[in-house]
């Protein structure tokens, strides 16, 4: 019933726990605080916020608009609906390195498990888009630096992403993310690998977790968990699969109504009335407002002017 049962504190030491090469964890991405219900339920290793949702989710593209004040609350809505740890996409850090400094710190207090910060520039391109430009390296290693100078929870995890393959080609993605390492970062991002044999070249040349971006209609395959484990790969994101997915069934159903005239069609499709109740525990509300307020409202006798207690 209502949030999670666990500390923020506690699911980022569960985090911790759970990276290890090979592991490939697997975390859906969740775009609302449902849907983080659901992947708990549906007893994933965890919950990954993107950038990209929380944009999209208000009608904006994946370029740099949000805030972090938008990224940090939306973020932590979904976080404290789950027992599981949650990472959040921090894009560039929203700023210079003190603004780097202050995302760590607002998303730690969100009660997240960790984020990554990337090495665009701003405004930023969605990591499986054409004409990506990076920073320097010096300019990424002070982001990552001021990053992990900042946190209060030394297990709250400092992920680095790089998008420098697209730009420069694999061997500069391993030497960034070497250096991104000794900056300080706990684990690597790096996107739009080509195949698997990349994502196993970073694994090798790195001693810190890897993580694997599935996301569809991208620059790599859709490969599965066990090629990715025996690659070497800690963690396996999906990012936009599930608004990707229900927004799909939302446009099928508006079509419905368009030329039906009625929504009838879809309806089989749908959640059912029993499965969302189900779902936000509809039933523990009840038995919690019934088990306190199982008593009858004192009326007030005017005549006698005392309560009829």
């Amino acid at each position: 019933m209502l949030y999670s049962t666990k500390t923020p504190a506690a699911k980022r030491l569960a985090l911790r726990k759970m990276l290890t090469p090979g592991a490939a964890r697997q975390f859906p991405g969740a775009f609302n605080p449902l849907s983080a219900k659901l992947i708990g339920e549906k007893e994933f290793d965890g919950i990954y916020i993107s950038g990209a949702v929380l944009a999209n989710d208000l009608g904006l593209p994946d370029i740099g608009l949000t805030s972090l004040t938008e990224v940090a609350t939306r973020a932590g809505q979904i976080a404290r609906m789950s027992d599981l740890p949650a990472i959040v996409d921090a894009d560039t850090g929203f700023g210079e390195p003190m603004n780097v400094a202050r995302t760590i710190q607002e998303l730690e207090y969100a009660g997240l498990a960790g984020c990554h910060i990337e090495d665009q520039f701003n405004p930023k391109r969605c990591g499986h888009l054409d004409g990506k430009n990076v920073v320097d390296t010096e300019t990424m290693l002070k982001r990552i630096a001021a990053a992990a100078d900042a946190r209060i929870d030394e297990n709250f995890l400092i992920m680095a992403r790089t998008d420098i393959r697209a730009v420069e080609g694999l061997d500069a993605a391993i030497d960034r993310a070497k250096a991104m390492v000794d900056a300080g970062a706990d684990a690597i991002f790096p996107e739009a690998m080509k195949n698997v044999a990349e994502f196993e070249a970073v694994c090798n040349a790195v001693d810190v977790p890897v993580l694997a971006n599935m996301t569809e209609f991208g620059k790599s395959e859709l490969f599965n968990r066990q090629e990715l484990a025996d690659a070497g790969v800690a963690l396996i994101i999906y990012p936009v699969t599930l608004l990707r997915s229900a927004m799909g069934a939302a446009e099928r159903v508006l079509d419905a109504i368009s030329e039906d005239g009625t929504q009838a069609r879809e309806v089989d499709n749908m959640l059912t009335r029993s499965r969302l109740y189900e779902l936000v525990d509809y039933e523990a509300y009840n038995r919690f407002d019934t088990g306190i307020f199982n008593f009858q409202v004192p009326t007030l006798d005017i005549d006698s002017n005392s309560a009829n207690l």
